[in-house]
């Protein structure tokens, strides 16, 4: 037995037929998926969960006999008292997985029936909304006097970056992911490859093509048009990670939360740009999403401000919205 299954509870209310699978179930999770210790502890736990329930719903410790036969109103019943305890729907989804690969691993070794199982779908998991930095901060993120990092050229160029992000919805991959040849040059347009190689022309503002033009005049690295337009400190292709612990360093100075990463540029680029009346088609189009329903979040990232604003600004906001 790996260390990985080792470490797992052994404990189950399951009949003998059922508990010796679920021991050869831990260790073919535990040595051939090679999952996670942390991913393999909670499995177990969620299986043993669910075999107590089954025990008390079903009158006695199931066998494998026992669990082909549940329906699908007995899965329901389990996710029902699992609710009825507090437990959230991430919890849930992940408890569902666990027992899921249990009943897989049954159906292949024991010929069981996993059908009410397989009938059921997971929890509808709540969409957590995106987190954009304020106007003044962003601008602050952006500004080369904020980013001094030693070399005047490195600060500037963190600040090129940041100014794509937060000035062009770019993402950090995009960004870094640009040639020499791509720099703007006099024009005020931006080619752009996103995600599946998909390309777009994303307006450049002239703050961001002054930012990138500041940074290349400073630059010590030299290159053709299709070498890296961001570079490392040793003349190397930029790391993202660099952008990001650049970020980390200037949050405490700023007063801003742990939210505020590269990413959150983008955020703010498109929030700030539909507070200001733009267009959620046109937003979608300079993001480079491939649905509108993926760019509509954005809404209620400027309803829920709105109302957080009302709430702090209004007198009376809470009793009138009460």
């Amino acid at each position: 037995m790996t260390a990985h299954a080792r470490h797992q509870p052994t404990h189950v209310s399951a009949a003998h037929d059922l508990a010796t699978a679920i021991e050869e179930w831990r260790r073919h999770i535990a040595g051939e998926r090679r999952l996670s210790r942390k991913t393999l502890e909670a499995y177990s736990r969620d299986v043993t969960q669910f075999l107590s329930f089954l025990a008390g719903h079903l009158g006695g410790p199931p066998d494998i006999a026992a669990l082909s036969a549940l329906r699908t109103a007995d899965i329901r019943a389990f996710m029902a008292a699992r609710r009825n305890a507090g437990v959230g729907s991430r919890s849930l989804a992940r408890g569902l997985a666990g027992i899921r690969s249990l009943i897989g691993f049954l159906e292949k070794q024991t010929g069981a029936n996993g059908a009410a199982l397989r009938s059921i779908r997971a929890p509808k998991q709540p969409r957590s909304l995106p987190k954009p930095i304020a106007a003044a901060a962003a601008r602050r993120l952006v500004d080369p006097a904020e980013l001094s990092d030693g070399e005047p050229w490195i600060a500037t160029r963190n600040a090129a970056v940041l100014a794509l992000l937060y000035g062009a919805g770019l993402r950090i991959s995009e960004a870094l992911g640009l040639k020499r040849g791509d720099a703007p040059k006099g024009g005020d347009v931006l080619r752009v490859t996103g995600k599946g190689g998909k390309v777009r022309l994303v307006p450049v503002l002239p703050v961001v093509a002054e930012a990138i033009a500041d940074y290349l005049r400073l630059c010590p690295w030299q290159g053709g048009p299709d070498a890296p337009l961001f570079l490392g400190a040793k003349g190397g292709r930029l790391s993202p990670r660099i952008i990001q612990l650049a970020m980390e360093r200037l949050r405490p100075a700023l007063g801003l939360p742990d939210s505020a990463t590269p990413h959150a540029l983008r955020h703010s680029f498109a929030t700030h740009l539909l507070s200001a009346g733009g267009d959620l088609r046109t937003i979608q189009e300079l993001l480079g999403h491939a649905s509108l329903s993926t760019t509509q979040v954005y809404t209620e990232v400027d309803t829920m401000r709105l109302l957080e604003a009302y709430d702090r600004a209004h007198p009376r906001a809470r009793g009138a919205r009460g």
